[in-house]
């Protein structure tokens, strides 16, 4: 008889709610050792104050743009916020800071300007900074806590958020280990003393206020953070609050949350509707001081939201388990209910009433799990037409393979027969038809049905000639009784062991990527494949040199003169004499010109050597998930007792850089590299990293702002002396010796700025990348004569490989985003992106800046040699970005898409894009033999 308040939102619980967000605080910066020596406030509100404390378990991607929407909307983002996180839209998802507006909330934020980006308006009152400028440790901290004072005085807001950076700057800067880590913990604990105490003195006797501290994701072992380690998803989530019991009994483990689950429980907290689109539970023990009957509500209205969420993405939501139990806890309650309006006060009401809290419970983990697992909406209309052009383009290549590979050179894609062929015109039709039928009858949003009808067009009419292009191509083929061109290249009966290791390698490669373990220990597998290259090199060497023994005078004479009238026909006609000299007996003729006295022994040793170097590498820096934790030679330099000796190997690595790079520069570009290498170990000594000999006390650390800009001088000096020299060569004269110099420098320059992006531990990854650049051109790659597609695989897989040796991985944790800044005062994004991909992708860049330089200053080569290079780089790239983009759609509902494939997949598309400058550079730089071919 009694009317229903169904309809109505519960009053809020608290008054005053401050939410302290410490960006990268991980959880055992407060449960763990460091919680108990610097912040021993908060320690002892955990163990003894008002209290409740949780894990917060986030999902990948850890960064915060992602982490903020979890926390505010109770959903999960996709992965392409990784990419939106650097440049945030305004959040339209139905969200908490919306929801508290539209409920007249008064809302005031400092900190992460994420947050004014993606709720605009929302504020009365903010002051934003920005998060990428991870130099800066205090300021960005400062900037918060000076309106604290004044704004806890005052009573005119009942939300008020903080959001405190410095702490994820140090560990993108100097891991979590380091000495600063400390002084920063403390500052936080003194800042929410303040706070708690404030709070607690302005409490009322009617609603209670209450104080969240939170992070938006944890930290790795390196500091850096975005992938799925168990400091990187880890946080602590504290709740304190007067209206909570106090806390008694031995201290226990603080129990796992989701962090999707804050949003419903300050919605539930603050008297608000809980987000539409949350799959977050209530954390019931803040709610815990209350009635049964208002338990009882706060979780049906938990279970009523997700019951809806499930029927709107679920056609079959009724047998879904979560939706059963549900249902069975509702009716549960409506008999508890009856009972309790009966007027029964019973032992028996509150045995039953904790019972339909038990069914409640379960039936919203089973409901959020299920959510959990549909939450990725994929447009697979969008996916599978993407796919079908990157498949088209593929085999365009592959067919062209013969052509492209051939001494002219040729690579030519003819659109205009397929443009005018009855075929051409039949595939767009039907591809249309296709079209509209799809997206008239799509349930749900299409990235490709949003377009203009003339964009999608467009689409269908590329789609369809090339796929006209393909049939051309293969009809051009078979129609052929012979080959056109003789190509001693992709000749069957002159495939060499390198031959067959190259396609088995990239074959092997390939197929791996569609296992996570594989993906996930990538490294390995590169490993594998240049230590078997380093012994098939190896045996090639040592079957050349014995060869040359067994051979008698007269033999010898009649290799000499072989070679003599392949030199004169080479100098003549132009002709590429790896293509000239494909038979084992051409080949040691080639290498008598370049093996002579000690240089054999040097030449035979070179592989052993380069296996060594790859050995020592290894050790360097620990890469992947399953060993990544394991203590490593970089680890051990980086600790602050190890800094002289860091310095000794950091001096010694710029020495040795000096005298392999040098020796091609001019004097003047010798001169910039010495200053430039002397300004990059100032930096490190500036911003604290290395120490000068004379330097014994501890000397104030600083940015490093004019030293790193002091070498960028001489970056951009050298840079433009080898680009003066290249156009030199392309416009004036086609001189090569000018164009070779010009190259060299452009790679000189590019090298000082990976030593000054490069962290100390890690510039003996430079210098034997030099090293091994050094040996293979003088020992291994002339002496054995190898034609230009050989070079260009073998400079492709120690490219891939010294990634990994730089300490990178598939995981976005293992990005520097500290090389974003160097010499930067404040956040700009063009220059920021481009210095954290160049120091991510120094190690392929530099090889294949090395093949052109090689190719191009080889005279005895064929000028298609840069042509083949080319070719040969960009199908080397393509070939596992197609497959792999195939295998991932298909691997859409895999468990680790989002946390191993996925980042794999963004990695690969970013080197698409430097593959693809890195072929523009080969073709400009090729342009001016086009006209050469054909004499």
């Amino acid at each position: 008889g009694m009317v229903s308040n169904w309809t109505k939102i519960p009053p809020p619980l608290f008054k005053k709610v401050v939410i302290v967000l410490i960006d990268a605080l991980r959880d055992d910066f407060v449960f763990g050792s460091k919680g108990k020596q610097f912040m021993p406030y908060t320690t002892q509100v955990v163990e003894k104050g008002t209290s409740y404390s949780f894990i917060a378990e986030a999902k990948p991607p850890t960064v915060t743009m992602p982490r903020i929407k979890a926390l505010m909307t109770g959903s999960i983002p996709g992965f392409i916020d990784v990419i939106v996180n650097l440049n945030s839209p305004a959040l339209l998802d139905d969200n908490l800071i919306w929801q508290a507006k539209t409920a007249g909330k008064r809302i005031i934020f400092y900190g992460d300007d994420t947050w004014v980006k993606l709720f605009p308006k929302h504020f009365v009152e903010h002051d934003g900074t920005t998060s990428f400028f991870v130099s800066d440790f205090t300021e960005v901290d400062d900037n918060v806590t000076r309106h604290l004072d004044r704004v806890l005085k005052r009573e005119d807001w009942d939300l008020l958020i903080l959001h405190y950076l410095g702490l994820d700057h140090i560990g993108h800067m100097t891991g979590p280990n380091s000495p600063l880590v400390g002084p920063k913990l403390r500052e936080m604990d003194n800042i929410l003393k303040k706070i708690h105490i404030s709070l607690l003195s302005k409490e009322e006797a009617s609603l209670p206020n209450l104080l969240v501290v939170c992070g938006d994701h944890g930290m790795s072992e390196t500091g850096s953070h975005g992938g799925s380690s168990d400091g990187e998803v880890h946080t602590p989530l504290l709740f304190i609050s007067s209206a909570f019991e106090k806390r008694s009994g031995p201290l226990t483990q603080p129990g796992f949350v989701q962090q999707t689950d804050l949003a419903s429980t300050l919605a539930v907290g603050l008297g608000l509707p809980i987000s539409r689109n949350s799959v977050g539970n209530l954390i019931l023990p803040v709610v815990g001081g209350k009635t049964m009957r208002e338990q009882l509500r706060f979780v049906h209205l938990n279970g009523f939201q997700l019951s809806r969420l499930l029927q709107e993405n679920t056609p079959v939501y009724e047998k879904d388990p979560g939706y059963e139990h549900f249902k069975i806890a509702e009716k549960s309650h409506g008999n508890w209910i009856k009972l309790y309006l009966e007027g029964n006060d019973s032992e028996i009401l509150l045995n039953l009433g904790k019972k339909v809290l038990k069914q409640y419970l379960e039936a919203l983990k089973t409901l959020s799990s299920s959510l959990s697992k549909q939450v990725a909406q994929y447009d697979v209309y969008s996916m599978m037409v993407g796919t079908v052009i990157i498949m088209e383009v593929l085999l365009l290549l592959l067919l062209s393979l013969p052509k492209a590979l051939s001494s002219q050179a040729e690579f030519e894609v003819s659109l205009s027969p397929p443009l005018f062929s009855l075929l051409f015109y039949l595939m767009c039709l039907m591809l249309c038809a296709v079209h509209v039928i799809v997206c008239t009858s799509a349930e749900s949003s299409c990235y490709f049905c949003s377009m203009s009808w003339l964009t999608a067009v467009g689409v269908m009419m590329l789609i369809s000639a090339l796929m006209c292009s393909i049939l051309s191509a293969i009809a051009k083929i078979f129609g052929n009784s012979r080959p056109p061109l003789k190509n001693p290249v992709l000749s069957s009966s002159s495939w060499s062991e390198i031959d067959v290791l190259i396609l088995a390698g990239t074959i092997g490669h390939v197929l791996s990527l569609g296992a996570s373990s594989f993906i996930e220990e990538e490294h390995q597998t590169w490993y594998f494949l240049i230590n078997t290259l380093c012994l098939v090199l190896c045996q090639e060497l040592c079957s050349n040199n014995f060869l040359l023994k067994e051979c008698g005078p007269q033999h010898s004479t009649t290799v000499k003169q072989n070679f003599d009238s392949i030199e004169e026909a080479s100098e003549c006609k132009n002709i590429d004499i790896p293509a000239a000299c494909n038979s084992k007996l051409g080949k040691a003729t080639s290498s008598t010109e370049f093996i002579k006295g000690s240089d054999k022994w040097i030449s035979l040793a070179s592989p052993w050597i380069i296996l060594i170097c790859c050995r020592l590498l290894r050790s360097l820096n620990q890469t992947g998930v399953q060993w990544a934790h394991r203590p490593d030679f970089g680890h051990w330099l980086t600790s602050s007792e190890q800094k002289s000796e860091l310095s000794f190997l950091a001096a010694v690595s710029l020495l040795m850089i000096f005298f392999l790079v040098q020796r091609r520069c001019s004097l003047v570009s010798k001169i910039a590299m010495v200053l430039g290498l002397l300004g990059v170990y100032s930096y490190r000594a500036a911003i604290g990293n290395v120490i000068f000999p004379w330097q014994h006390a501890s000397k104030d650390i600083s940015k490093g702002i004019t030293e790193a800009r002091f070498v960028y001088v001489f970056v951009l000096g050298i840079v433009f002396t080898g680009t003066k020299d290249l156009l030199k060569s392309q416009v004036i004269s086609a001189d090569s010796s000018v164009k070779s110099t010009g190259l060299w420098e452009v790679y000189s320059g590019l090298v000082l700025l990976a030593a000054l992006l490069f962290r100390p531990h890690n510039l003996p990854v430079l210098v034997f990348c030099l090293l091994i650049q050094t040996m293979m051109t003088k020992y291994i790659w002339r002496p054995l004569k190898f034609d230009a597609a050989q070079i260009t695989i073998m400079h492709y897989w120690f490219g891939q490989a010294f990634f990994y040796f730089q300490g990178n991985s598939n995981g976005i944790a293992t990005v520097d985003v500290s090389a974003g800044f160097v010499g930067l005062e404040s956040y700009v994004e063009i220059p920021a992106i481009f210095l954290t991909a160049f120091a991510t992708y120094a190690g392929p860049l530099l090889w294949a800046i090395h093949l052109l330089c090689y190719l191009s200053s080889e005279v005895s080569r064929n000028s298609a040699a840069v042509g083949h290079g080319c070719f040969c780089y960009a199908l080397m790239r393509s070939i596992p970005v197609a497959i792999y983009i195939v295998l991932v759609t298909g691997l859409r509902y895999h468990l680790f898409i989002w946390s191993v494939f996925s980042p794999k997949l963004l990695y690969e598309g970013v080197h698409v894009f430097i593959t693809a400058a890195i072929c523009l550079f080969f073709t400009a730089m090729d342009q001016n033999h086009s006209h050469k071919v054909q004499d």
